[in-house]
């Protein structure tokens, strides 16, 4: 049980989607795709789903072929048996909930058979008494759960979810992500697009990240947290500390935009060119006598359960070893008055810049 996807879309003189990936086919592994607003997630959504056709390629849902160029295959959206949740759910605001869901049926039912199962998808959702309002009268969350209810009831063997909860407030979209793991567990063929790291992290097994309209890197969702290995794929898993590197030993760097030379874990290959260290991967300073450094903090912010210091290492040379290095630590914990830090060589991201079109950061 897989999607395959492998297609070329030119969408401007500058920007051509051009990716391909297959999903796995282990029971309720849901595939995330990362990326930054305008990398093309949404765009393959839709021409999977058929809302919008490649200019050449091919894809597939567990071997039947929805396009291909080649052999001049486009199925329409209607007989691709694909279940799309847009962004802002798409309710036909002049039907009340249960029109809406019986609107997502095929016309072979009898009207009778349209609201039995209509009504038995109400009550899965939890939308029992919600059936004779209309989208306005409902919030969010409902809003979601008619909108999955609509797409579930045509049974699809794909299911596609564009940005699910950037519509809803920080409370409602834990509970829906909650109820979404649910959702999804068992469930095969299941492509959730988003921006956001955590909800990624969250809700699926395996990950795919995407720039500019092609693939960096695809792998189990928390084994690329664990080793991102690109620069950009550790900028889209969160990662604020990057600096570009000088090697000086086989298990030696020294970081040039902290002025900082660190112990790893892990032989340096030729081919790294930058490390990385999540802001909440620094501990304080012990008996440590390597990859420790004295802070110069610049400001501290506190978040509801975070403190955040941003600070360069007190012993840079220049200006060029001040970047900014950002630490992050609970409020729980007693560090206001931490000097010195300790960076675990185990912690460490070895990474490669592979598009020369982006530049180094910090």
């Amino acid at each position: 049980m897989s999607i395959r996807v492998s297609i070329r879309k030119r969408l401007s003189r500058t920007f051509t989607l051009e990716t391909e990936f297959e999903t796995g086919d282990e029971s309720g592994r849901c595939l995330g795709i990362l990326g930054a607003s305008g990398c093309g997630k949404s765009m393959t959504l839709k021409c999977i789903a058929g809302i919008e056709s490649p200019d050449e390629g091919l894809i597939s849902i567990n071997g039947r072929v929805l396009f291909d160029s080649s052999r001049k295959i486009n199925l329409k959206p209607q007989v691709r048996r694909v279940g799309y949740l847009f962004q802002n759910y798409a309710l036909f605001p002049r039907m009340t909930v249960l029109e809406n869901i019986i609107a997502g049926l095929p016309g072979a039912y009898s009207r009778a058979e349209k609201a039995r199962k209509a009504l038995a998808w109400i009550s899965q959702f939890g939308l029992l008494g919600l059936e004779d309002r209309h989208p306005a009268m409902l919030s969010g969350g409902q809003q979601q759960r008619a909108a999955l209810a609509r797409m579930l009831i045509r049974e699809p063997e794909a299911i596609l979810l564009d940005e699910p909860f950037s519509a809803l407030d920080t409370n409602l979209r834990e509970q829906m992500q909650i109820q979404m793991l649910e959702f999804l567990e068992n469930r095969r063929d299941v492509i959730l697009v988003t921006h956001s790291r955590d909800e990624v992290f969250k809700l699926c097994g395996e990950l795919l990240t995407m720039d500019a309209g092609r693939v960096l890197k695809k792998g189990a969702t928390r084994e690329l947290f664990r080793n991102p290995g690109l620069v950009s794929v550790a900028r889209l898993t969160g990662c604020k500390n990057i600096s570009p590197i000088k090697r000086t030993g086989r298990e030696e760097i020294f970081a040039l935009h902290w002025g900082l030379s660190l112990r790893t874990a892990l032989p340096v290959g030729d081919a790294v060119t930058h490390v990385g260290i999540r802001a909440h991967d620094f501990a304080p300073a012990g008996a440590e006598t390597r990859n420790r450094l004295t802070i110069a903090p610049i400001r501290r912010s506190e978040e509801p359960f975070e403190e955040v210091v941003l600070f360069t290492n007190a012993a840079a040379r220049n200006a060029e070893e001040r970047h900014e290095i950002w630490w992050k630590y609970s409020t729980y914990l007693p560090y206001q008055e931490v000097t010195e830090l300790f960076i675990p060589p185990e912690s460490l991201f070895l990474l490669r810049n592979e598009d020369p079109r982006r530049p180094a950061g910090n």
